[in-house]
């Protein structure tokens, strides 16, 4: 190539310009984000219809990957009708881009109680997994597809809701694990029967998942599921024998975490303070790839808009949204 002088500095110049471009596309890339959100809306429709609409707007603004919706759509003391499903499934159809959900409490294992309606808590499921889990689809004007549990793991053919998808390097799994103590009643021989059904599928899947991580080359994992699992610890140990977390969190989620070698964030709700903290232990020691994440709710309406950055050793960065913003 002959150039002159000032031909030489303009074609430099455009190729730096060019590398540079490059990189900050890779770099960008690497980055992403996505938002959870939980427990909302609770209370009268009439006075929290409104807001909830108006902090799904707010969300759409910022154009998430995805959202996630980690149960309790509606609250403890209102009717678990399906009425109240069809609702809830408009809201989730407000979202432009994906919404993945996975159920709460409120949606079934409470449905019992008179001020719900005095529903069959296992029939309210059935409606569950019929209304909000399409095959192959998250919910959303703009859908991801996804893996279910009841194709990926035909042992565990009924959990439609436990879901998984990988988004760049980043795997995502829900968990269907719920409040009240993962409805591990033991009072209430059906209830025991349906906890321990659900307790093995959840305990397949979040094995599967460190296993897809692993195989896929994943940087980092993250689970959503409701429940807050410190709710029924004792002074003694975080999860004792009477606990609904004991097997699926204590001795599954919790040495797997360990082991791995890639940052794992845990999502849930249910106690509706906001947290992102890392509170978790194994034989004592504190486990410091596995980060949580409690997304507000009830009375605190807000979201949480989670950036990714697969390059940092502490991928997650976090901050919360309000209503319209």
């Amino acid at each position: 190539m002959n150039l002159s002088t000032p031909r030489l500095l303009l074609y430099l110049r455009r190729c730096v310009g060019l590398a540079l471009a490059t990189v900050a596309l890779a770099a960008q890339a690497q980055t992403f984000q996505f938002v959870a959100l939980g427990d909302l809306p609770y209370g009268d429709p009439a006075k929290v219809g409104a807001p909830y609409r108006a902090l799904i707007g707010g969300i759409n603004r910022l154009q998430p990957a995805f959202s996630i919706h980690i149960g309790d759509f509606k609250s403890g003391s209102t009717r678990c009708t399906n009425e109240e499903f069809q609702t809830q499934l408009q809201h989730f159809g407000l979202f432009e881009t994906a919404l993945v959900f996975t159920p709460g409490d409120n949606e079934w294992t409470d449905c019992h109680r008179a001020n719900n309606g005095t529903f069959d808590p296992l029939e309210r499921l059935t409606a569950l997994r019929s209304l909000f889990f399409p095959a192959g689809k998250s919910l959303g004007q703009a859908p991801l597809a996804v893996q279910s549990q009841a194709t990926q793991n035909p042992a565990h053919a009924k959990f439609v809701e436990n879901l998984r998808w990988q988004h760049q390097d980043v795997l995502f799994a829900t968990l269907h694990i719920v409040g009240s103590n993962n409805n591990f009643e033991v009072r209430d021989a059906r209830a025991v029967a349906e906890f321990m059904e659900r307790d093995r599928a959840n305990i397949a899947w979040i094995q599967d998942a460190f296993a897809q991580a692993q195989k896929s080359g994943a940087t980092a994992l993250v689970f959503a599921m409701q429940a807050d699992v410190f709710d029924s610890k004792s002074i003694w140990d975080d999860f004792p024998a009477h606990s609904g977390f004991r097997t699926s969190i204590g001795e599954t989620l919790l040495p797997l975490a360990a082991a791995a070698r890639i940052p794992v964030l845990l999502i849930h709700g249910d106690s509706h303070v906001f947290r992102f903290d890392q509170p978790f232990t194994l034989n004592k020691a504190p486990i410091t790839n596995l980060t949580r994440l409690e997304v507000p709710g009830a009375n605190d309406m807000r979201a949480v808009h989670v950036t990714v950055d697969t390059r940092a050793a502490q991928p997650w960065a976090v901050r919360l949204v309000e209503a319209g913003r």
